[in-house]
């Protein structure tokens, strides 16, 4: 009897109306704009402007979406053109179904378009997004438990997560692969982000590491798995996948720090510009300000000086005016006694 497991959800669909709200869906939608989010800030303080990320995104994440289910329709085509299977299935995204090694791929070219127009260098685009990418994949992965869908063996582990009986699964508890591969995707993240703090990587081996480190759980997790799989010398097609795009990535890593060491100065041309013309720009308003009201203070001065000697200047000619007819009757006076004297 198993005392503790993972419960799985009854149904992956919750019904508002006419409208179907999908977990797997969700997962996806949170993904992204977690990607999105936390790539922007990352951008802005590598001297990038903000809503860069999301215009790029505008054009990575359809390219994306396409390749991840271009990706896994044709490594399980067996489950939509096989004998007794409907094709039309295949364009139903929401029933699960996403290769994250297509996706990566085909998502890239959609950003080099998205940077190109921008005149953005995709690498330090790239090494942005890396971080938040992992925890993109970490939300993604609990769509997989909507859907009941690639959990592993058969375990009675107390983190066991229950299968309910369904199309193409048997009713048991088995390894919650997804739970794994989540919690692994978001330990990548968190190693990205140190190393990139610490050795101040660039040139797009932030990037590299991500796919590195991910990789290196991905082919351990993918070999736990019992849903159906090409396999090629005994391994699952994933796990060759994962094997060669690790040693990829590490080949970039290592020859990148040699011919392109260091980080680049400047990741979109004129952000730096703009900012500092704005910071310089809050600068000068202020100068003119300052300025302004210190001539109107001086023009209001100068004013009242100028008021004052005006009421100096008409009280002058008034005490002028009042004292000249006093002086002219004194010496009228004065005249007409001596005028007499000089007769008598």
């Amino acid at each position: 009897m198993d005392l503790a497991y993972i419960p799985s959800p009854s149904t992956g669909v919750i019904d508002l109306g006419p409208i179907p709200l999908r977990g797997y869906a969700f997962c996806i939608i949170i993904g992204v704009f977690v990607a999105v989010w936390f790539g922007n800030k990352r951008w802005v303080a590598r001297g990038g402007r903000s809503g860069t990320v999301a215009d790029i995104a505008v054009w990575a994440v359809p390219f994306g979406l396409v390749g991840g289910r271009l990706y896994h329709v044709i490594t399980d085509y067996q489950l939509y053109f096989s004998e007794g299977e409907n094709w039309v299935d295949a364009f139903k995204i929401w029933q699960g179904g996403l290769g994250i090694w297509g996706a990566v791929a085909l998502g890239a070219v959609g950003a080099w378009i998205g940077c190109r127009r921008r005149g953005i260098p995709l690498p330090a685009w790239a090494d942005a997004l890396a971080p938040g990418l992992a925890f993109a994949q970490a939300c993604g992965r609990w769509g997989n438990w909507f859907n009941q869908e690639l959990y592993g063996k058969a375990t009675d582990v107390p983190w066991a997560l229950k299968i309910s009986e369904g199309p193409n699964r048997v009713a048991g508890t088995y390894h919650p692969t997804f739970l794994y591969e989540s919690l692994w995707c978001v330990g990548a993240a968190l190693l990205v982000i140190w190393a990139d703090r610490r050795f101040k990587l660039g040139h797009g081996r932030v990037f590299a590491l991500y796919v590195a480190a991910y990789c290196a759980g991905r082919a351990w997790i993918e070999y736990m798995r019992v849903d159906e799989a090409h396999h090629i010398l005994g391994l699952r097609l994933n796990v060759w996948t994962a094997l060669i795009v690790f040693v990829l990535a590490v080949a970039y890593f290592v020859i990148s720090a040699k011919v392109r060491p260091g980080r680049e100065e400047i990741v979109e041309p004129g952000a730096a510009e703009e900012a500092e013309a704005a910071k310089d720009g809050e600068g000068v308003e202020g100068v003119e300000t300052a300025k302004g009201t210190k001539a109107s203070k001086e023009t209001k001065a100068s004013t009242t000086a100028e008021g004052g000697e005006d009421k100096a200047s008409k009280k002058a000619p008034e005490a002028d005016d009042d004292a000249g007819p006093a002086d002219a009757v004194k010496t009228s006076e004065k005249n007409d006694t001596a005028e007499t004297a000089k007769k008598g």
